[in-house]
């Protein structure tokens, strides 16, 4: 499948009610009174290393001044053979 044919096909969706986009959700949100803006958020995604940014980021939380700085072992200390 190419990108035309992708497109034509999500386009082709319409027909069974389905509406791409955000503009429904946004809508919500804003009835809501817009809780996201009420908290703080990180958003982690991807296929690896979630678990090892999410405690970064704790860790930055955490820390009196709000910053954390991190470095890999073998950049501080020179590459070491594995």
């Amino acid at each position: 499948m190419n990108y035309q044919e992708a497109i034509s096909y999500l386009e082709g969706l319409k027909i069974f009610g389905i509406r791409l986009g955000l503009t429904r959700i946004e809508r919500l949100l804003e009835l809501l009174g817009r809780p996201q803006d009420r908290y703080r958020t990180v958003h982690v995604t991807g296929t690896n290393g979630k678990g090892s940014v999410s405690a970064m980021v704790e860790g930055a939380q955490r820390h009196p001044h709000g910053l954390l700085q991190l470095a890999a072992p073998r950049l501080v200390h020179g590459a070491h053979p594995r």
